[in-house]
């Protein structure tokens, strides 16, 4: 593995539409236990209490659940301005916005499976107050002590039609490392689910094959918890305020992640996970291939993947009629 563009620093924000916005608000605030940074017009912006940045996560008011967009920050200004010479000459390019609160402009291209995506510098760290200050300096803001506690916004999973051109577009204008994937078999070696690491943690953006055989799905956003123990404490905090969920706590083969799943009231599907101690440091480190035989075997351990992993997306077709 040579030669590989190291100018994306990590997955910054999501943008996700609700139909709920009030319950959504009150999922995240009460349940996931983030706080509000700021609220305009239909839009409440929203942070854990470890991320760094004005939010990782915007709500807006839509007629149905789904992302409009996502973000990446780079990792310098000169980092930015080539990404965007890349993606200019990619064909997916769209052009510059102003930026939004909490961060300065930004570009905006398409994936090839549509999803709106942005990439910037220039950002807003948030500043504690006197109410959410810690007594730990090295810690963004006070742990809220409130539903589920996420500390920080981890990764981000999509859907797509095509998986080898999300893949392909993606190493060849943003960078970063392909550390799993999974193909149909070794000799075709034609992918179904790609993740991708941009920093030592093993991924920020995985994408997997859209069962449906649509473009510009949204599958899941994750919010990382310290400790195993917390994502079952999550499962109890769900099953008693009535939030559905999907599966889990289980513990993924892939990446080897522990995880749940569930459905926010708007309809996306949000995973409380930990990402255990697995960084990547290993410079001529080479992706690892499972293939879709060796799959079928499941979780590392726990129940069998359900089927609306595969086929649960938002929007549903249904909605978009």
């Amino acid at each position: 593995m040579k030669n590989h563009l190291w100018d994306l620093a990590h997955i910054a924000h999501i943008e996700l539409f609700t139909p709920k916005l009030e319950a959504s608000t009150r999922f995240f605030t009460d349940i996931m236990g983030m706080s509000i940074s700021a609220v305009k017009g239909d839009s409440v912006y929203l942070r854990a209490y470890d991320d760094y940045e004005h939010h990782t996560l915007k709500l807006t008011a839509h007629k149905h659940a789904g992302m409009k967009h996502f973000a990446w920050r780079a990792k310098s200004p000169e980092a930015l301005e080539r990404r965007v010479a890349s993606l200019q000459k990619s064909g997916y390019g769209m052009g510059w916005n102003d930026g939004d609160i909490g961060h300065g402009p930004a570009y905006e291209y398409h994936s090839p499976s549509g999803h709106l995506t942005e990439i910037y510098f220039e950002t807003e760290k948030y500043k504690s107050g006197a109410a959410d200050t810690s007594a730990l300096k090295n810690t963004a803001s006070k742990f809220p002590a409130r539903g589920i506690n996420v500390r920080r916004i981890d990764h981000l999973n999509l859907f797509a039609k095509d998986v080898r051109a999300f893949r392909d577009f993606q190493l060849e204008n943003l960078g970063g490392i392909l550390t799993e994937t999974i193909v149909d078999n070794l000799e075709d070696l034609n992918p179904k689910a790609v993740w991708f690491m941009v920093n030592s943690k093993s991924y920020d953006l995985a994408v997997t094959e859209d069962y449906l055989g649509m473009n510009d799905r949204f599958h899941h956003v994750t919010y990382a918890v310290n400790s195993r123990e917390e994502v079952l404490i999550a499962a109890d905090i769900c099953l008693e305020n009535g939030i559905f969920i999907e599966t889990g706590p289980h513990k993924h083969t892939i990446q080897q992640t522990f995880f749940l799943y569930v459905y926010e009231p708007g309809g996306n599907r949000i995973e409380i996970a930990n990402t255990t101690a697995r960084l990547i440091v290993d410079p001529d480190y080479e992706t690892v291939v499972w293939t879709l035989e060796e799959r079928k075997k499941g979780q590392a351990w726990g129940l069998a993947t359900v089927p609306s992993f595969h086929t649960k997306g938002t929007p549903m077709p249904e909605e978009l009629d």
